[in-house]
C-alpha cells in the first residue's frame, strides 16, 4: 500500500493541533481516537487522527473528501460491531 499523502504529511504542523477526543458526550473513556483539523499551505484543511493513549505514535491523515466519507460511514453504522461483540 502506498502513502498517497507522503507529499504533504511532512508539511503539516501538528504541534499546534487542537485535538478533539471522539467519545460520547458526558462520558470519559480511557482510550479513544482524537482528531484535529490541520490547515496546509496548499489551501486544504486535512484531518489528522491518532490514538489518545499514544499521542506520539501513528497519525492518520485524511483529505476533506476522505473525512466526509469516513463520517458518513460512522453515521451509517459501517463500523459498528456485530451484536455479540458490541456487548463483550
Amino acid at each position: 500500500m502506498s502513502d498517497d499523502k507522503a507529499h504533504i504529511r511532512h508539511h503539516l504542523d501538528l504541534s499546534k493541533a487542537e485535538w478533539v477526543r471522539a467519545e460520547p458526550e458526558g462520558v470519559t473513556l480511557e482510550e479513544v481516537v482524537e482528531y484535529a483539523h490541520i490547515p496546509h499551505t496548499d489551501g486544504v484543511t486535512y484531518t489528522a487522527m491518532r490514538k489518545s493513549t499514544d499521542p506520539e505514535g501513528v497519525v492518520l491523515v485524511f483529505t476533506p473528501s476522505e473525512w466526509d466519507a469516513f463520517l458518513k460511514g460512522v453515521r451509517d453504522g459501517e463500523f459498528d460491531l456485530p451484536g455479540d461483540l458490541a456487548e463483550a
